[in-house]
């Protein structure tokens, strides 16, 4: 019985997933070039943020 379960997530999450697996809308170059500056802002608060954090420690 359980793994009947599991068997059925796991057969919808696939499905799913080949739905969404390629794009449906085209994105240009100053969208594509925003979400970069976005996510690299992003990933330099998250550096700042672990560095302040181990500067407190010590």
């Amino acid at each position: 019985m359980l793994r009947s379960i599991f068997s059925n997530s796991y057969a919808k999450v696939r499905e799913i997933n080949d739905k969404y697996k390629t794009p449906g809308i085209e994105m240009s170059g100053g969208v594509k070039f925003a979400l970069l500056a976005l996510r690299l802002y992003l990933i330099a608060l998250i550096g700042l943020s672990l560095y302040k954090f181990i500067t407190l420690l010590k």
